[in-house]
């Protein structure tokens, strides 16, 4: 297992980390100021609330880049194109992509420190797992250099986090009658359905048509993509179930309301 460092990563591994944290403060600070003055039942939130509304906004934030710059490195850029031959997927990277990890990274340990401080307010056990499983994947990618094609595709279910945030801020607000939370419900189940479902089916599918090139990887990492991935996607299963399961019911409240409202109409 050889890591070598080499000068560039000393500097753009710790400038990333920190890119990351100082983006997290200036994201939350920022979402403050403008719901302060832009939301008016952000006054009327909770101590609590107005932390976990704060939080969300760099959550949101760093799910558009971590989504954005996966969706470049993996499928635009040509990185990972088959018809490169100089060296195996399995090995390939990028300054891009180890930006993004490090600057993720710097995110994790940003809201891992958020909700440690105020747990379980912002998250309970699940989120825990979550984020130490994402850090240690993303970590051990960014150290060895391998994987990264998987690592982003990982990354890109993010992109499902806006969705879910978007829900919490309707809720919040007393909007939850209003056309933009069923909309925003069914964008949810059709993006997790997409990012966190079909995805990780290629995902799988991928690395048993390139397994030659996954048992090449170093014993730690082997075990590791493995066994972490399997998990990540079993928790997506299951808030899967939870979402399908909102929604169905939101969906019957919204039909029952409009036969009532027919009804008083005739």
């Amino acid at each position: 297992m050889d890591w070598s460092i080499g000068p560039e990563e000393q500097v753009l591994w710790p400038a990333s980390v920190l890119a990351g944290v100082v983006m997290c403060g200036a994201v939350y600070e920022t979402t403050r100021q403008i719901s302060s003055r832009c939301f008016k039942c952000y006054d009327g939130l909770s101590p609590m609330q107005k932390v976990e509304w704060n939080n969300r906004g760099f959550s949101t934030f760093h799910a558009l880049v971590a989504a954005a710059v996966s969706f470049y490195v993996v499928m635009v850029s040509g990185l990972f194109s088959e018809d490169v031959n100089n060296s195996i997927i399995i090995g390939r990277k990028s300054w891009l992509s180890d930006s993004m990890f490090g600057v993720s990274i710097g995110y994790f340990l940003t809201d891992l420190a958020m909700i440690l401080w105020y747990f379980p307010s912002l998250g309970g056990k699940e989120f825990l797992l979550h984020h130490g499983l994402s850090m240690y994947a993303i970590g051990l990618a960014l150290f060895s250099g391998k994987a990264h094609m998987y690592i982003l595709m990982v990354l890109f279910t993010e992109a499902t986090t806006p969705f879910v945030n978007l829900r919490w801020y309707l809720d919040v607000a007393g909007q939850k009658t209003h056309r933009l939370y069923l909309c925003n419900g069914l964008a949810l189940f059709v993006g997790w359905l997409v990012a966190r479902i079909i995805l990780f089916v290629y995902f799988f599918s991928h690395m048993y048509f390139h397994f030659d090139q996954v048992k090449s990887i170093f014993s730690l990492g082997f075990y590791s993509i493995m066994t972490v991935p399997p998990t990540i996607a079993a928790m997506n299963v299951f808030w899967f179930w939870k979402i399908s399961k909102g929604m169905v019911k939101t969906l019957c409240k919204s039909k029952s309301k409009a036969l009532n409202g027919n009804g008083k109409t005739d």
